[in-house]
């Protein structure tokens, strides 16, 4: 998630295109107009996105109706129970997201407290909906809870900023359904250099000596370790303290557009020598430069001054919100990169590391979103252009949801080994 990305989901920071109207029931027979043969195979596939910025929503004051269908045309939200089914999404990581504070132990107390919250929350989904969701603990949980109809939920940290200095409360997440995390966000932290690292710039050279011991720790637990928005030394040292196979949850290729938070050939070649994954970011700006018009900035910077935190909003005034909203992004468009963008990114990285080290993140929620591939209804679009390109079904199932189980079955088998 970018720093300002729970705000541009609410904000619709985009250009207005409006989805059916809201409804609770599913499933076109063939959605976004893929062909009934990739479809079908869409539909048997176990699909599993690994950065799902969707609980940020569960705690605001207007709250998230998981069942409810939402428009991205409208709200900007991306995921819910109705568009799970109709794009065939079974599930996937639902982030603990904390944005990045100050190296104090007040400012890691109020963001761990928080963290814990949105844990608390994420759990509390999934049990008010038990028919239709069920938590994920383990590698083997993923198939189990699939073939029971019911969308799987692992839970992820997305900045590990809240632990403070106290590694223990690793343990507490992981007792709490954590299986994936990551050290750092927008801003380099307590743990590691981040790709965007704000003031105190690259102070550790990647990993500090208590980030070194994180990884330790993570991989007792049988967490897998996520390197998406920490710099590339970090990920790098990750890679080669982690006794298991790392994971980028929402991470782009630098070949395309030099990016910080795409990853560059050789660093990628050396993820997938050591069994990684790079599950593929949909953030337009990741993908191509997107320079927006001065008109537009302006439009927004003034929309937000007049109406505040939009997450803080309720009722006809966050109606209103939307409406001017709408009307902002049908004056100014938003300059975006487009599905066939994605996909060009995709199938490089498939041919430069192989189907055994690409997966998909497209970080949903959290700024991820295109041209084509709005929200996870889009998804089938994914399955049926490999098909084109002569991937198999084999190869599908692996780069949907087989590569991120090898993971975990990874740090699983590890934490076994040592008697943890």
């Amino acid at each position: 998630m970018t720093r300002s990305a729970f705000r541009h989901a609410l904000a619709v920071a985009a250009s207005g295109f409006a989805l059916a109207a809201c409804t609770t029931t599913v499933a076109p027979s063939a959605p976004h107009g893929v062909s009934a043969e990739a479809w079908a195979i869409h539909q048997r596939l176990m699909t599993l996105d690994t950065h799902l910025d969707t609980p940020a929503f569960f705690d605001t004051v207007r709250g998230y109706n998981i069942m409810e269908r939402h428009d991205v045309g409208r709200d900007g939200t991306q995921v819910d129970y109705p568009r799970m089914v109709e794009g065939g999404l079974d599930g996937g990581f639902w982030v603990i997201y904390m944005g990045q504070g100050p190296l104090t132990p007040e400012g890691y107390r109020t963001i761990r407290d928080t963290a814990l919250l949105r844990a608390l929350a994420i759990h509390k989904m999934a049990a008010a909906h038990s028919d239709k969701f069920e938590l994920a603990l383990t590698s083997a949980d993923a198939a189990r809870i699939n073939a029971a109809g019911k969308k799987i939920v692992y839970i992820s940290i997305e900045n590990s900023y809240e632990l403070g200095e106290d590694l223990s409360l690793l343990d507490t997440f992981y007792k709490l359904g954590v299986r994936m995390a990551g050290p750092v966000h927008n801003g380099t932290n307590q743990l590691a250099d981040s790709t965007n690292p704000g003031e105190l710039g690259m102070k550790w050279g990647g990993l500090s000596p208590l980030g070194k011991e994180y990884v330790r720790r993570a991989n007792e637990l049988g967490i897998v370790l996520d390197g998406s928005h920490a710099s590339d030394a970090t990920i790098e040292q990750m890679i080669d303290l982690s006794a298991t196979p790392i994971i980028l949850s929402h991470h782009g290729a630098d070949h395309l557009n030099e990016h910080p938070r795409n990853a560059p050939d050789a660093l990628l070649k050396k993820l997938a020598a050591r069994g990684g994954v790079i599950h593929m970011n949909a953030l337009g700006s990741f993908i191509k430069p997107l320079p927006q018009t001065k008109e537009r900035t302006d439009a927004l910077t003034a929309l937000r001054t007049k109406w505040g935190n939009a997450s803080q909003l309720e009722g006809a005034r966050y109606e209103q919100y939307l409406d001017e909203l709408g009307a902002l992004n049908a004056q100014f468009p938003e300059n975006r990169a487009t599905f066939e963008d994605y996909m060009s990114q995709v199938l490089y990285t498939i041919k430069l590391v192989g189907v055994d080290h690409v997966g998909f993140g497209a970080d949903w929620d959290g700024g991820g979103g295109l041209d084509g591939f709005r929200d996870i209804t889009a998804l089938p679009k994914i399955t049926e252009r490999l098909l084109k390109e002569g991937y198999t079904e084999a190869d599908l199932a692996k780069m949907w949801g087989g590569n991120v189980v090898r993971l975990l079955k990874a740090a699983e088998d590890y934490k076994a080994s040592i008697g943890k």
